[in-house]
C-alpha cells in the first residue's frame, strides 16, 4: 500500500503528520524508546524493534545495524532506526577511525574553521559506518577541574563554547541534514551539568535561574540559532530538581522561550534514575508521566518506559497528546535525515573516507594548534645541536593516555587491550621519527606508572638519560582519572611521577616537560622547575607527530588555554571570569590569588606587542556595533600566529558582573618584525547582563573595552566605551 509520507516531494513536516495519524499506541511510544545495543541480547534487540517498534539504538556498529535496520524497515509503516554514537572528537568508537584531540584539546587552537572541518570529518566517517547521530558537542561549562568530565568540554568560557560549538555543529550537520554526509548533533548536557556541587558528576547543581541565563544558557542558545537538532538533558538536578523532571527548563525554556524545534533525549537511564538514585518517584510509572510531561522526547536506556507509558495512556493518566509531540519531533528529524527515502545507509558513503589521508591531514593541522607552550625559559625550545635526547615518563608511549575518553578503549564497553589497527603516534614515536631524520639518538625510559606509586625505576631513568643533551618528561593523567564515576579530589601528580621529575631536575640537564592529561593538573614545582612545557591535553592518532614538529621547530606553537590552572587544588573554582567582592586578595596559606595559568594564556616561540588600540566609537547607543582596533607587532624572529583578545567589564552594573568577560577574538599570522592592524566588531547588544527580574538588558554606563594576548591584567591594554 502506497502511504501519502512515502511521497518525497512533500515537506518533512507533512510527511510526518500523515505517519502519525496512522500510527498505533504501541508504536508511537515505541519511537520514543533508544535502546543500548550493549545491554540487550540479540533476540531481545530483534524483538525491541519487530515487536515494540523502537525508534532508536545506540551502540551498535557494521552489520549488526544493517539488520536491525532492515528489520525496521519491514515492520507495517517501515519506519526507520536512527542509530546513535558517541563520535566525541572522532569516531573514536570504531577501531581503525580517525580520533581528534579532545574538545577541550581543540578548543585551545581558537580555530573554528579546523574544528567545523573535524566534526564534518567526524561526520563522514560516522556516515560511512551507517550511522546517523553523534552524542556532541558537550556545551558544560568547565569551571571545576576536579570534574571528571572536564576533558569533553570546551573550556570554562561560555561564549567561546558557544562559538565553537557553532563550529562543529556546522560541521556535523552540513548545509542539509540529507546530505548523506551529515549526521545529528546533540547539544549536552542540558543544564548546567559541569557545574554540580563539589565536582561530582551528575550530583545537584546549586544555582538560580538567573545565573542559569547569564552563565549557562548562552552556549545553548548558540547552539539553537545554528539548528542543532538534537539536545541531551543532563544527569543532574539544578536546585534539587533532576533534569528529566525539569519542565521549566526543558518545555518552557528551551522549547517554548528558545524555539528549539528539534528533539530532546534523556541521558543514559535518566528517568529510571528518577526513582532509583534521585528518589523524586515511588516507580517507574511517576518517573514516566514526569519524564514526558516535562518535555523529554526520547528515552535512552529505560526500557521498562515502553510498558508503563503504554498502561498510563490507556488509562488516560497520560495524555496520548503528550506522546504525538514527541513522535512528531523525532519523525520530523528522520524526514528531514532522509531516512524514508534509502539514504543514509552502510555503504552509501564509502568507508574508504575512514581515515583517508585527507582525513589526516586536517587531524594534524589541528593537533598542532591545539597544543600551547606554557613555559620557554631561555628559548630552551625548539631544540637546537642536540645529538642525543632522553624521552622519560609513563605517558611518553601509552595511547590509551594519550586518546583520553570516548575512544574504543573505553566505550561501549572497556576494552583495554585492544590493538589499534591503525597508524598512530604516540609521543615517543614521534620524537623517534623526526629526531631520526636529523641523525639525533633518542633513549627511553618508562620511568614510573601512572597509578601505582610503588612501580618506579629511578635508576633506569637516570640511565637512559647518559650522555643526553635534554631530557623531555612527558607526565601527566590517564583513563582512571577522567571520564564519568572519576571526580578527583586532588589535581596533583598521581603514582611516582613528582618524585621521578625531582631526580631528573638533580642531572642539571634542560629538563622539558610535556604533559598528557585530560584537565587542568597543580604543576606548581613543573612550573618553577621545567626549562619548557607543552600541554597537550589528550591530543589524538597523531599527537606525537604534532609534539615533534613544535619540539624542534618545525612548527611555532600558537594555542590558548581555554581553562585556568590552579596553583593547588584547594584553589579549585579559579576561572577568569569571576565576580567581584572576595574580602581576602588570597586564600591565607597561599602566596597568591591568581591562577598559575589563565585562561587565554600561550606562548610562542616569538613574541608580540600591543598599542594603539582604538574605538571606532567612544560613545554609542545600545543598538550599534562597533569597531576594535589594535596594533599588534611580531617583535621576535619567527613568524606567527597570535590570537588576540576582546575582553569587556561592565563597570558598574545593577547585578554583579565578571570582573572580565571574552567578547571576541581573532586569529592572525604576523611575519617577523610586522605590524598588522587587528579590527574585531562588538555588537554593544553582546554588552546585555540578566538583571534581578531575569530580564536581558543592556544597561546604559562605562564599559572597560581590553585587548590583549590573554585574560590577564597585566596583559591587556585599555579604552574605555560609554553606552547611552
Amino acid at each position: 500500500m502506497n502511504y501519502i509520507y512515502q511521497n518525497p516531494s512533500l515537506t518533512p513536516m507533512e510527511r510526518t503528520l500523515n505517519l502519525l495519524s496512522l500510527m498505533t499506541l504501541e508504536e508511537k511510544v515505541g519511537q520514543m524508546m533508544q535502546i543500548s545495543y550493549s545491554m540487550v541480547n540479540p533476540t531481545e534487540a530483534e524483538e525491541w524493534v519487530s515487536k515494540k517498534f523502537s525508534g532508536s539504538f545506540l551502540h551498535v556498529l557494521g552489520d549488526n545495524a544493517d539488520h536491525l535496520q532492515e528489520l525496521a524497515l519491514s515492520t507495517r509503516l517501515g519506519i526507520p532506526l536512527i542509530f546513535g554514537i558517541d563520535a566525541i572528537h572522532g569516531h573514536g568508537l570504531l577501531n581503525g577511525a580517525t580520533i581528534f584531540p579532545s574538545q577541550l584539546a581543540m578548543s585551545c587552537s581558537f580555530n573554528t574553521d579546523l574544528i567545523e572541518k573535524a566534526g564534518r570529518v567526524t561526520a563522514k566517517e560516522v556516515a560511512a559506518d551507517g550511522l546517523h547521530w553523534t552524542f556532541s558537542p558537550v556545551l558544560c561549562i568547565g569551571r571545576d577541574a576536579r570534574w571528571g568530565r572536564i576533558d569533553e568540554t570546551f573550556g570554562e568560557d561560555p561564549y567561546l563554547i558557544g562559538i565553537l560549538a557553532s563550529a562543529i555543529i556546522k560541521g556535523y550537520q552540513g548545509e542539509n541534514l540529507s546530505d548523506p554526509n551529515s549526521i545529528l548533533a546533540c547539544a549536552k548536557h542540558y543544564l548546567a551539568y559541569g557545574e554540580s556541587t563539589g565536582a561530582k558528576d551528575a550530583y545537584d547543581t546549586e544555582v538560580t535561574v538567573r545565573k542559569i541565563r547569564e552563565v549557562f544558557l548562552p552556549p545553548f542558545k548558540k547552539a539553537v540559532e545554528v539548528g542543532c537538532a538534537t539536545f541531551m538533558t543532563g544527569y543532574q538536578s539544578i536546585d534539587g530538581t533532576p533534569m528529566a523532571a525539569n519542565k521549566k527548563m526543558l518545555k518552557g525554556i528551551l522549547k517554548d522561550e528558545l524555539g528549539f524545534e528539534g528533539f530532546v533525549v534523556t541521558d543514559w537511564n535518566n528517568t529510571g534514575s528518577l526513582v532509583s538514585n534521585q528518589k523524586v518517584s515511588p516507580d517507574i510509572f511517576d518517573a514516566s508521566k514526569k519524564t514526558i510531561e516535562s518535555g523529554n522526547d526520547m528515552i535512552m536506556n529505560t526500557n521498562d518506559f515502553y510498558d508503563a507509558t503504554l498502561e498510563q495512556v490507556k488509562k488516560g493518566e497520560i495524555s496520548e497528546s503528550l506522546i504525538d509531540e514527541a513522535v512528531k519531533r523525532i519523525l520530523n528529524i528522520k524526514f528531514s535525515m532522509g531516512l524514508f527515502d534509502g539514504k543514509k545507509r552502510r555503504g552509501y558513503v564509502s568507508k574508504d573516507v575512514i581515515n583517508c589521508v585527507e582525513h589526516q591531514e586536517a587531524n594534524i593541522q589541528l593537533t598542532r594548534e591545539s597544543m600551547v607552550l606554557l613555559e620557554n625559559k631561555n628559548n630552551t625550545l625548539p631544540l637546537k645541536n642536540i645529538k642525543k635526547i632522553a624521552v622519560i615518563g609513563p605517558n611518553a608511549d601509552d595511547i590509551q593516555a594519550q586518546f583520553g575518553d570516548w575512544t574504543f578503549f573505553s566505550h561501549p564497553n572497556p576494552s583495554p587491550d585492544a590493538i589499534p589497527n591503525f597508524e598512530y603516534y604516540t609521543m615517543l614515536r614521534g620524537i623517534q621519527e623526526l629526531a631520526s631524520s636529523k641523525e639525533v639518538e633518542v633513549s627511553y625510559h618508562k620511568g614510573c606508572d601512572i597509578m601505582n606509586k610503588e612501580d618506579i625505576d629511578i635508576d633506569g631513568a637516570i640511565n637512559s638519560c647518559k650522555d643526553a643533551d635534554v631530557i623531555i618528561a612527558v607526565v601527566g593523567d590517564c583513563l582512571a582519572l577522567n571520564g564519568e564515576f572519576k571526580d578527583r579530589a586532588t589535581l596533583d601528580l598521581s603514582g611516582s611521577q613528582q618524585k621521578l621529575l625531582e631526580e631528573l631536575k638533580k642531572l642539571n640537564k634542560p629538563l622539558v616537560v610535556v604533559l598528557v592529561n585530560g584537565k587542568p593538573l597543580s604543576i606548581q614545582w613543573i612550573t618553577q622547575n621545567a626549562d619548557a612545557v607543552i600541554e597537550t591535553f589528550n591530543s589524538g592518532t597523531l599527537g606525537g607527530k604534532a609534539l615533534a614538529q613544535i619540539l624542534f621547530g618545525e612548527f611555532n606553537p600558537c594555542g590558548k588555554l581555554t581553562i585556568s590552572f590552579p596553583y593547588h587544588s584547594g584553589q579549585t573554582p579559579v576561572y577568569y571570569n569571576h565576580l567581584p567582592g572576595w574580602h581576602s586578595p588570597k586564600y591565607a596559606d597561599m602566596p597568591v590569588a591568581e591562577p598559575l595559568y589563565s585562561f587565554g594564556y600561550g606562548l610562542s616561540y616569538t613574541n608580540y606587542e600591543y598599542s594603539n588600540l582604538k574605538l571606532s566609537k567612544a560613545i554609542c547607543s545600545k543598538e550599534d556595533t562597533i569597531t576594535v582596533s589594535v596594533d599588534v607587532t611580531n617583535v621576535g624572529e619567527s613568524d606567527g600566529t597570535e590570537i588576540v583578545q576582546l575582553y569587556i567589564n561592565d563597570i558598574v552594573s545593577s547585578v554583579m558582573t565578571p570582573v572580565k568577560e571574552l567578547k571576541g577574538f581573532k586569529r592572525v599570522f604576523i611575519k617577523a618584525g610586522e605590524t598588522n592592524t587587528v579590527n574585531i566588531n562588538l555588537a554593544i547588544s553582546d554588552l546585555i547582563i540578566v538583571n534581578a527580574d531575569e530580564e536581558y538588558v543592556v544597561e546604559p554606563g562605562e564599559f572597560e573595552i581590553m585587548v590583549g594576548s590573554d585574560s590577564r591584567d597585566q596583559s591587556l591594554i585599555k579604552e574605555i566605551l560609554t553606552v547611552k
